[in-house]
């Protein structure tokens, strides 16, 4: 979702710039700050960095690889959901987040709430 925002897909752009709009605090991991790195095209990477300063960071801690290890355990097999899936989800479920995600097959938890652009 990151790299779409970044790359001027309008539908996220505007959902985006709503939230900034609206002072809705956002966050990413260091997850997200790797995935997105290396997947840049060469040029990208000052609006990269400029999208991600622009936001907090959910700090990945014990309790938050604990609960990613319950993921994996739990999803990694039937569903494919790998490490840094793992990571985010937990990471948004340990501190009370929503997670913007256009993947959301590789997001089954239970417990993890996604949020949903077009219902704010």
């Amino acid at each position: 979702m990151i790299i779409e925002i970044l790359r001027g897909n309008p539908v996220l752009t505007r959902a985006g710039r709503e939230l900034d709009r609206g002072a809705v605090p956002t966050y990413c991991t260091g997850v997200s700050w790797a995935e997105v790195f290396a997947g840049l095209r060469k040029g990208e990477e000052p609006v990269a960095e400029q999208f991600f300063e622009a936001r907090g960071e959910v700090i990945i801690d014990g309790a938050t690889g604990r609960q990613a290890g319950a993921y994996l355990a739990r999803y990694g097999r039937s569903h494919g959901v790998q490490l840094a899936d793992a990571l985010i989800a937990a990471a948004a479920v340990t501190s009370g987040l929503q997670l913007w995600t256009l993947n959301r097959r590789h997001f089954p938890m239970a417990d993890l709430r996604l949020f949903e652009p077009a219902a704010r």
